[in-house]
């Protein structure tokens, strides 16, 4: 099989491998990085990262929220109240902060390029967000489907599955 041919030893969640190429402490630099570029939802921040490791990195809410919280208690970054949630935008003093440790993010931007583009990964990454793109379609809309609709998505997919089968 395809993950275990090329990603022994990394740990795999729904199927994808998930590994980060951070080291405690570096995701608020990518985080305060994100929010220079424009305000965002800490969900935001999640699909963002997720986007750009296509599909192989996606940080839990467990990581992101508690550090949006400790960036906002360091004055690196603030929340505003939109639309019922909380939008977090960087500061003056997050905006310094960046700037003076330029380096460290550039780094960790290079690590994140080597770590998450070789040679296939924009194929993979298509492939990943295209069954992704499949999977959130089908799965708010499963209960209304009729019975003959279900059953040509599902010999859609099967087919599919065995064509893939016989190229891997």
């Amino acid at each position: 099989m395809f993950r275990d041919r090329f990603f022994k030893n990394e740990k795999f969640t729904n199927g994808f491998r998930h590994n980060s190429p951070f080291h405690k402490g570096d995701l608020k630099y990518i985080m305060l990085d994100l929010l220079k570029e424009k305000s965002r939802y800490g969900y935001e921040i999640i699909r963002s990262l997720e986007e750009y490791s296509h599909g192989f990195y996606k940080p839990s809410p467990g990581s992101v929220y508690p550090t949006l919280q400790m960036l906002e208690e360091m004055g690196y970054a603030v929340s505003k109240e939109r639309d019922g949630k909380k939008v977090y935008e960087i500061t003056k003093e997050g905006l310094d902060f960046l700037k003076e440790r330029k380096d460290v993010t550039d780094q960790l931007k290079n690590n994140m390029k080597r770590h998450w583009n070789p040679e296939n990964f924009e194929v993979i990454g298509k492939i990943i967000g295209d069954v992704s793109k499949i999977k959130r379609s089908l799965k708010p809309r499963m209960r209304n489907i009729s019975k003959e609709k279900l059953q040509k998505i599902s010999e859609i997919i099967s087919k599919a599955r065995h064509e893939i089968e016989k190229i891997v």
